[in-house]
């Protein structure tokens, strides 16, 4: 599977900081970003599955979109702050995964419900779903046949696979937000930097 956007995105994370002209680096790009188009696609899936599904009573469809809805919007806001805190990005990430495993867990306690197993990790259904989503530009339009047609069993299952594909590349963007952090730190530190490199060509003219 394909994760080359992210990859770049990823990449332009670990290259901020380093810049002496501003203490604010580019932030906000997360529609580039693969993990929240993955999450998108999982809300909208996860709305169709409650309205295909679930009784409209079912107290579960609140939590769930709750779930969904969290996964998506934290990655959002996450983008939006890092230019100022990368201490509220990481835990707004950190949110997003714990949103999603929730969101996970009531798909498995759909199926345990039902006495239906998830497909194994490399079962050919599940193999099919991940090549559904190799397109670097993947989008709800890619899996809405199967959502729209199948089975409430076999639709929690497509729907497991991608919080999976999104949890992944969430823990990789929390890695790498982790370890930029740790060699670079925050806002105050690139401002420390811009002072003392404002001050050093000062002194050198």
């Amino acid at each position: 599977m394909s994760y080359r956007t992210h990859a770049t995105y990823l990449e332009r994370m670990n290259k901020l900081g380093h810049s002496s002209e501003t203490f604010i680096p580019p932030h906000g790009g997360y529609a580039g970003l693969l993990a929240y188009r993955k999450a998108l696609v999982v809300f909208q899936g996860m709305v169709r599955f409650c309205e295909r599904f679930l009784d409209k009573r079912d107290r579960t469809i609140d939590q769930m979109i709750q779930a969904a809805r969290s996964g998506k919007q934290n990655i959002v806001e996450g983008s939006k702050v890092s230019g100022t805190s990368k201490e509220a990005e990481i835990k707004l990430i950190n949110v997003a995964r714990a949103s999603l495993e929730e969101l996970l867990e009531d798909y498995r306690d759909f199926l345990r419900v039902r006495k239906v197993p998830p497909w194994p990790r490399d079962s050919r259904e599940a193999l099919f779903v991940r090549k559904l989503g190799a397109e670097k530009n993947v989008s709800y339009k890619a899996y809405e046949t199967y959502i729209e047609t199948r089975s409430p069993e076999v639709v929690a299952n497509i729907l497991i696979c991608l919080i999976h594909q999104t949890n992944y590349l969430l823990d990789q963007l929390i890695r790498k937000l982790e370890k930029a952090f740790v060699e670079e730190g925050g806002l105050r530190e690139r401002m420390t930097r811009a002072r003392l490199a404002e001050r050093a060509k000062q002194q050198n003219r």
